[in-house]
């Protein structure tokens, strides 16, 4: 009875070890639609910061407060929350930085989270902001838009197979090792399309606010939406 009782633990604790999704997911949701990002594995530090915030409720009720068409919508501005139509924001954040995790294998396409950061005049490290955070939009590249932003830019060769990414699905590669990548849209990129057009004032702010919500996805939901991403 006890060998028995024994291996019936034995599989369950298995069983509940094999259920354990590779990674974890974020949904952030807005008035213009959803989305789910993958966050990385590959760049804890930044995963875990946004995971500990968003079990907080940091984000709720804050705006995508800066919005560029072409190139990304930006929020996690703590101070955004019921802010002002004529506040200027972006100084808002956790009193604490996160140190860069630059990956050759992770760059700036589009769908792509990454994390805001002050400028390098004070900001040498390119340390990330403790909450601000953007999702690419970007665009097409051709061959000749990449060399000059190779050369006058980033002073590295892309690597070609991200060129071809560049110039299919698009994003924006003069931010590549300059600015951390740390996850990406897996569901709903049509909600950053929806959000990048809209008519913004002198800063780039939305006219319109728009607030988001983000919650983690649960084990069995993130578990499920695996398997659908690996069938598709």
């Amino acid at each position: 009875m006890k060998k028995l009782l024994l291996l019936i633990c034995t599989f369950s604790v298995l069983f509940t070890f094999a259920a354990k999704p590779k990674n974890r997911y974020i949904r952030i949701k807005t008035e213009f639609g959803e989305c789910i990002v993958k966050l990385y594995n590959e760049t804890p530090l930044h995963r875990d910061n946004f995971l500990k915030l968003t079990k907080e409720g940091y984000y709720n009720g804050t705006l995508f407060h800066r919005v560029i068409k072409d190139f990304m919508i930006q929020g996690g501005d703590p101070d955004s929350r019921n802010a002002k139509p004529d506040s200027l924001l972006g100084e808002g954040g956790p009193k604490y930085t996160i140190p860069a995790e630059f990956k050759d294998s992770l760059f700036h396409k589009e769908g792509v989270l990454a994390a805001a950061r002050e400028g390098d005049g004070v900001n040498p490290s390119k340390a990330s902001s403790g909450s601000q955070f953007y999702l690419v939009q970007g665009k097409v590249f051709t061959d000749e838009q990449l060399n000059s932003v190779e050369e006058k830019r980033l002073k590295f060769k892309i690597p070609e197979w991200q060129r071809q990414v560049y110039k299919t699905i698009g994003g924006t590669p003069h931010l590549d090792r300059n600015y951390t990548v740390y996850g990406e849209i897996v569901v709903g990129l049509d909600m950053v399309d929806k959000i990048a057009v809209l008519v913004t004032d002198k800063n780039n702010r939305p006219k319109q606010d728009v607030k988001m919500e983000i919650t983690i996805l649960k084990r069995r939901a993130a578990k499920k939406l695996e398997k659908q991403l690996t069938k598709a």
